[in-house]
C-alpha cells in the first residue's frame, strides 16, 4: 500500500485559515507540557566518551554539593538531589522574596562498564562534572597487524 501525500490546496479559505491557526498554536504551546518550575529542576546533561573514561556534565544551578546524590547500579548512573534556592532583596521602598524548591532525578544508561571505585565528581559554578573511568575489560585493545 502506498502513502498518498495529503494536499491542503483543495480546502476552502476559511478551513485553511483554521488549520494554519491550529498549527501556529500547536507550534507555540506544544513544548509547554511541563511547568516552568519543573523545567528548572530537570538538569540538562552532556555525555562524552574517550578511550579511558566517560565524562558527564550536568547543569544544576543553585545546588550545593551536599544536596546531590550520585549512584551507579550496573550500567545505570543516577544523579538526584534537591534544589533549595532563595533570593531576597530589600531595598528602599520594597521587599522581594523568591524561592524555588524541588527534587530532581536523572538516570543514564552507560555505554560500557565503569570502575565505580574511581568515580570523580566535582561541582563548580552550577555544573556537576563526573568522570567515570572505564573498567579494564571495557577499554579498547589495540592489536598490531603483522605483515608477511
Amino acid at each position: 500500500m502506498a502513502l498518498v501525500p495529503y494536499s491542503r490546496r483543495h480546502r476552502s479559505g476559511l478551513s485553511r485559515l483554521h488549520s494554519d491557526m491550529d498549527d501556529l498554536f500547536n507550534a507555540f504551546f506544544g513544548g509547554l507540557d511541563m511547568s516552568r518550575y519543573e523545567q528548572k529542576l530537570w538538569p540538562a546533561i552532556d555525555v562524552g566518551e574517550n578511550e579511558d573514561s566517560i565524562v558527564v556534565h550536568a547543569e544544576i544551578p543553585g545546588c550545593k554539593s551536599d544536596d546531590i546524590n550520585i549512584s551507579v547500579h550496573g550500567n545505570t548512573l543516577t544523579i538526584s538531589g534537591e534544589k533549595k534556592e532563595s533570593v531576597e532583596k530589600e531595598e528602599k521602598g520594597y521587599y522581594h522574596v523568591e524561592r524555588s524548591y524541588g527534587s530532581f532525578r536523572r538516570d543514564l544508561n552507560l555505554p560500557s562498564d565503569i570502575d565505580a571505585d574511581k568515580i570523580d565528581a566535582v561541582c563548580k559554578d552550577g555544573v556537576l562534572t563526573l568522570t567515570l573511568p572505564k573498567a579494564e575489560k571495557a577499554k579498547p585493545i589495540k592489536v598490531k597487524v603483522k605483515s608477511q
